[in-house]
């Protein structure tokens, strides 16, 4: 069963600072880290994509307008105080080897090393819409 793993950052609740303002060395870590989990889950055969996002200043919601037009707002959302920062799909044999990935990539070092602890959301891919549709 394919799940995505979302990876949000919330500037409530959180107790270090954004990551504009770490060290190099600190956000080296970060990523090395990421890589390291990266290459984890293909070794492990679990792997199917997993990207970092921009920022919600480079981000736009989109609606349609009227005849389909696309309405674009733009950021930067000043307001904003969670986005997504980045997903992973995995392939996992059950929803608790999911949750297993997630808790790992929560663990994500920050500020000093410390991890960040952030939360992750686990979805399953649904493949069809349930049966009783």
């Amino acid at each position: 069963m394919k799940y995505m793993l979302l990876m949000q950052f919330s500037a409530a609740g959180t107790d270090f600072p954004s990551i504009d303002t770490w060290t190099q060395d600190e956000v080296r870590a970060h990523i090395a880290f990421m890589g390291e989990v990266n290459d984890k889950l293909t070794a492990a055969g679990e792997w199917v994509d997993g990207q970092g996002l921009g920022g919600p200043q480079q981000a736009r919601i989109v609606r349609a307008g009227e005849g389909g037009t696309p309405v674009v707002t733009e950021g930067p959302f000043a307001e904003t105080k969670e986005f997504l920062a980045g997903f992973w799909i995995v392939d996992c044999e059950s929803p608790q080897r999911a949750v297993e990935v997630a808790a790992h990539i929560s663990t994500a070092p920050g500020p000093g090393g410390r991890p960040l602890n952030m939360p992750i959301e686990v979805h399953p891919v649904m493949s069809a819409p349930p049966a009783e549709l």
